[in-house]
């Protein structure tokens, strides 16, 4: 039996920005379940059409995006629901109240229609984006902190194996799950299996708050990143050679 299509709410205040996405969606066989031109309306196609995915602009009117991404990812309903931040501001209150709000996945509405389509398909499959600048910006922000909370004043970190840690911190400093596995010579099925355990134990619903999580614990320490990666690999995860 074939599995349902993805379904997907489209929210930008600009109705040419919403057809375009929707087509390209579309073409892929994502279904646009609703479309929203505000937050509010956002929240509401979200209750009434319970998508798998949100594609949400920032600046609309009467509510923004990021307290539409917070309100919808606070029900209690919309546990399955991901949302991908969309904007042409490439500015970093932005990024960080969005993630700190809950989406999955930041992106500049210059991405190629092949990469919308891959991060909707990557963020309902339970990972999550950045773009590569984005995560640089990110990892900049805790950088600037002036507080840093010891690593194991976090007591759910106790419950993790030497090895999970260690993914953890590989996985904060940017890398792919394909660098991943060549870094820690595992295969990248593995190397998932590990980000599964570690979400599930520590609560949490993506790898995005995983990054926010090891900074704040101090697990990993403010400069000690990878180098930067390509959209593509962003979006595909990498396609770096398997090690077993």
């Amino acid at each position: 039996m074939s599995r349902p299509p993805l379904r997907a709410v489209i929210a930008d205040d600009q109705a040419l920005v919403r057809t375009g996405f929707g087509m390209i969606l579309a073409a892929d066989g994502i279904e646009v379940a609703a479309e929203a031109a505000d937050g509010i309306e956002a929240i509401a196609a979200v209750r009434r059409t319970r998508p798998d995915v949100v594609l949400m602009d920032i600046r609309m009117p009467r509510m923004d995006g990021i307290e539409a991404t917070r309100r919808i990812l606070t029900d209690g309903d919309r546990d399955g629901t991901r949302i991908i931040i969309l904007t042409t501001y490439d500015l970093d209150h932005y990024v960080y109240a969005a993630i700190t709000a809950g989406a999955s996945g930041f992106l500049l509405k210059d991405v190629s229609p092949e990469q919308l389509v891959a991060a909707v398909r990557m963020v309902q499959s339970g990972d999550a984006l950045l773009a590569p600048t984005i995560t640089r910006r990110l990892i900049e922000r805790f950088a600037d902190r002036k507080e840093v909370k010891a690593a194991d004043a976090h007591p759910d970190l106790s419950g993790l194996t030497p090895r999970e840690l260690e993914v953890l911190r590989l996985l904060a400093t940017g890398l792919s799950n394909a660098e991943l596995a060549e870094r820690l010579f595992l295969s990248p099925t593995t190397v998932k299996t590990h980000i599964g355990r570690i979400l599930s134990k520590l609560t949490l619903r993506d790898r995005v708050q995983a990054v926010i999580l090891a900074y704040e614990t101090g697990l990993i320490a403010p400069g000690d990143t990878a180098r930067p990666r390509s959209t593509e690999d962003e979006l595909s995860g990498g396609t770096g050679p398997k090690k077993h």
